[in-house]
């Protein structure tokens, strides 16, 4: 790292220098220690969340309580080192207990350098979790399911003995989908916020440009992830606005834009690859792992076997999976299922 250019981390609406830090060897994540820099704490910023009290000033922070783990440290030791270094106690509600975190001290500047420090200690946590939401369109309506079974029947007939190609690679077609972006939402907290955003980006912006109609999109034509289509990972079917516009990538483009300013969101590419999965090497190994090629995840350091997608990209380079109404946008949580088997929706934006 460059002393002179230091990275930096954003967390909320602020940018903070991330100091340079002897690293330590990874042992468990519940064991790793934070290391706050000593110094003086007075160059901290200093703003309105700090209250003054007559016991002196006090601080509250809203934490998922799967995040407490990480300011107690392993034995205690990442909160007790925090308040030595700035001379502050810091209360956090019992484990599973929702609540907030109260940090009090005498010196304004110490309850600040606190509040920054756990701040930049979670953030760094909370981009090792893996997803639980996504914001997803739904492609599972019964035609396109229909001609994705007979697709998934013609590539096993024609091409099962090319390397790597077997049943267990195809989607579950009643989770067929189109992925925006994936969350961490550690609460029922962080869940209503990304409600309420989707339903603001609804008024802001969706409506303008959908016109409160459903879009009507074409799936066809198949495509693959990586360079080599010899070892491929991700097949996924290809998508498009059926009157040639462009209105469904404005439509994921922003929201994620708008997700990723909010911080519910980390930004992963300058536009949203809109694709349907419909063949992953990741279900090979684990039935269960609902994910795209693009989610972020520990799963995905799985060893993985590729197959060989050549044939399949040649005799099924056109095929047509059907036409689709898209109608909402929805938040929805992996690893679960609803009535119709597609995932769980925890807050949904409609169109019309």
């Amino acid at each position: 790292m460059d002393v002179l250019r230091p990275p930096l981390v954003r967390i909320g609406g602020r940018v903070y220098r991330k100091n340079l830090i002897q690293e330590q060897p990874w042992v468990h994540e519940e064991e790793e220690e934070f290391f706050a820099g000593t110094g003086d704490c007075a160059d901290e910023p200093c703003d309105a969340f700090v209250v003054e009290t007559e016991r002196g000033f006090q601080c509250r922070l809203d934490v998922p309580s799967p995040l407490y783990k990480y300011i107690i440290g392993k034995k205690g030791e990442t909160k007790k080192r925090l308040e030595t270094e700035t001379r502050t106690s810091i209360s956090i509600p019992k484990p599973g207990v929702e609540g907030e975190i109260v940090i009090t001290g005498q010196q304004r500047s110490g309850v600040i350098s606190a509040r920054t420090r756990i701040d930049v200690l979670l953030d760094s946590f909370r981009k090792k979790q893996p997803f639980t939401h996504f914001l997803s369109f739904a492609l599972n309506q019964p035609a396109i399911q229909e001609k994705f079974l007979q697709f998934k029947e013609e590539v096993l007939e024609k091409c099962s003995k090319d390397h790597g190609v077997s049943s267990s690679l195809f989607q579950n077609p009643a989770k067929l989908h189109l992925t925006l972006g994936t969350l961490v939402l550690l609460n029922e907290q962080e869940i209503q916020k990304a409600c309420d955003l989707l339903q603001r980006c609804k008024e802001d912006f969706v409506d303008q440009i959908t016109g409160g109609q459903p879009l009507t999109v074409e799936v066809a034509g198949v495509e693959y992830m990586n360079d080599d289509p010899a070892m491929t990972d991700v097949l996924y079917a290809k998508v498009h606005m059926k009157d040639g516009s462009d209105r469904l990538q404005m439509v994921a483009d922003q929201l994620v834009e708008r997700f990723v300013a909010s911080g519910l969101m980390l930004k992963e590419w300058d536009r949203v690859k809109l694709h349907a999965t419909v063949m992953n090497t990741l279900f090979r190994k684990d039935p269960t792992e609902e994910r795209n090629h693009t989610m972020t995840g520990k799963s995905s350091f799985k060893e993985r076997e590729s197959f060989n997608g050549q044939n399949i990209l040649k005799l099924f380079e056109n095929f047509h999976f059907g036409e689709v109404q898209l109608d909402s946008v929805r938040l929805s949580q992996r690893f679960s299922s609803d009535a119709s088997g597609y995932y769980a929706t925890s807050g949904q934006l409609c169109f019309s």
